[in-house]
């Protein structure tokens, strides 16, 4: 399973939600301006980043923009209370597994959101030192 935020008019939201229906993977989604963020789940979308809270915050917005500070500016507390009253400050899609997150929408990344058990291998030829043409399997 899935989970999707998104926001309205977001051509890469619609675009992953597609790409989903399309690989008949289900996927909860959730719309970041209908439904406020609550403090745990934006503090664990921060922990699941990889190299930080810019990850998930597009300091190119407007919004973010606007407030003339760094992110490193803020407390994990003034984070929280700034995305959920400013939820436009997130990249979007962030889709969320159990394993990955993936933000953003692009054809190569977005794979990572596949369940193992419909992930389809892949066969690669490869030659051994003395000759014997082996075809290995990778997923």
């Amino acid at each position: 399973m899935v989970i999707i935020y998104t926001s309205p008019g977001c051509a890469s939201c619609r675009k992953a939600k597609q790409w989903l229906r399309d690989n008949k993977i289900s996927f909860v989604e959730k719309n970041i301006f209908s439904n406020v963020l609550k403090e745990g789940e934006i503090k664990y979308l921060m922990s699941r980043c990889e190299n930080g809270t810019e990850d998930i915050i597009s300091t190119r917005s407007k919004a973010f923009q606007n407030l003339h500070r760094g992110v490193d500016d803020f407390t994990l507390n003034e984070l929280v209370t700034l995305i959920q009253k400013n939820p436009s400050i997130l990249k979007r899609p962030i889709m969320l597994t159990e394993k990955t997150m993936v933000i953003g929408y692009d054809d190569d990344e977005i794979t990572a959101v596949t369940p193992s058990n419909l992930r389809q291998p892949i066969s690669m030829p490869v030659n051994t030192e003395d000759g014997l043409r082996l075809s290995l399997k990778a997923y």
